[in-house]
């Protein structure tokens, strides 16, 4: 079957793929603590073994909470000879009890049941986790997308699966509409795949998600960036009226103008320019085009206004909100060359 074929394609060295490329294996280590992509990437091993075993036998364990040879009939062979999936949840919290079958189990592992032990992240484990590495099982890595590059890079990827087009803009209105949480943005490129019959464009994205990118802080900082100080502020108390945590904004300050500050100073084309700051070359035209608005002494003075509403707003004033307020003020007047 091809699940028994694939599990003895066993390499000699630690084989690190994407939660996208993740296949079944005799043994699949799906590691790290994005918990989204660890789901899709289960989810997939799981949709392969049942396309070729529709009547696979699914077992789930929890390293955590495991009884001494429990892997051991999990594993053995069942009475009509059925594939065997064994899903095990937990492994940042394994018992010594799970670690000694899970070492024993890794040195002879069977032919025909698929393996996939799920680690969240942390050092509890490590010695399985180097022996699975070591013996050159699949590992698939499951990292948080915290640049804004990684998660647009994601909606495409997710648009490309879904055989369908997203114009560079709405990728980022996108991004910066429900960006927060992966499992969100994933959800809203579901919808828009589904919907959709034609290229989504901004404008698609702003009448499924308008309200929330005015409340975002992303829409506060590309108006201040814009040197747009009414629509900033207007912005700023509507996104705060709303919930939104002041630190979260003066984040997405900081990150806009680490940004600029990093393509003002580098040399070469767009793409030149991308690929030495791992960033997406649309995004570095748009900044481009937006630093030609600044000074350089604007840009420092709204650099350091930014830190210091970032120290404000983490503790060091009783008014956090005057400290946003004060730091889009300074950035607003300062895109505008004053």
């Amino acid at each position: 079957m091809a699940a028994a074929q694939a599990s003895k394609a066993k390499t000699p060295a630690a084989n690190t793929v994407s939660w996208r490329d993740a296949a079944p294996s005799a043994v699949v280590l799906v590691t790290g603590p994005e918990e989204y992509l660890g789901i899709r990437a289960m989810d997939k091993i799981r949709s392969q073994v049942r396309a070729v075993s529709p009547d696979v036998e699914v077992t789930k364990l929890n390293a955590g909470s495991y009884e001494s040879g429990t892997l051991s009939m999990a594993v053995s062979p069942s009475l009509f000879d059925e594939a065997k999936l064994i899903e095990i949840e937990g492994l940042e919290s394994m018992n010594d009890a799970f670690l000694a079958d899970a070492l024993a189990y890794l040195a002879q592992p069977e032919n025909d049941v698929v393996v996939v032990l799920r680690h969240a992240g942390g050092v509890r484990g490590k010695k399985l986790l180097d022996a699975i590495k070591a013996a050159g099982w699949p590992v698939v890595d499951c990292q948080p997308l915290k640049k804004d590059a990684e998660k647009t890079a994601f909606v495409v990827a997710e648009f490309k699966a879904g055989s369908r087009r997203i114009d560079a803009e709405a990728v980022q209105a996108l991004v910066n509409a429900v960006g927060t949480s992966l499992s969100e943005l994933a959800a809203a490129c579901s919808q828009l795949i589904s919907d959709s019959t034609t290229a989504v464009d901004a404008a698609t994205v702003e009448r499924y998600y308008g309200g929330r990118v005015e409340a975002t802080a992303f829409k506060v900082a590309d108006a201040a960036m814009a040197g747009n100080g009414p629509l900033a502020l207007s912005s700023l108390r509507h996104a705060l009226a709303t919930g939104v945590d002041p630190v979260p904004l003066v984040a997405a300050l900081a990150a806009k103008l680490r940004t600029l500050a990093k393509v003002a100073g580098a040399q070469g084309s767009s793409a030149q320019i991308a690929r030495q700051l791992g960033m997406q070359p649309w995004l570095v035209e748009q900044a481009q085009r937006d630093v030609r608005r600044w000074t350089p002494e604007g840009l420092i003075r709204s650099i350091q206004v930014t830190a210091e509403a970032d120290a404000q707003v983490k503790g060091l004033s009783r008014d956090p909100v005057y400290a946003v307020e004060h730091a889009v003020t300074v950035i607003a007047t300062s895109a505008r060359g004053r």
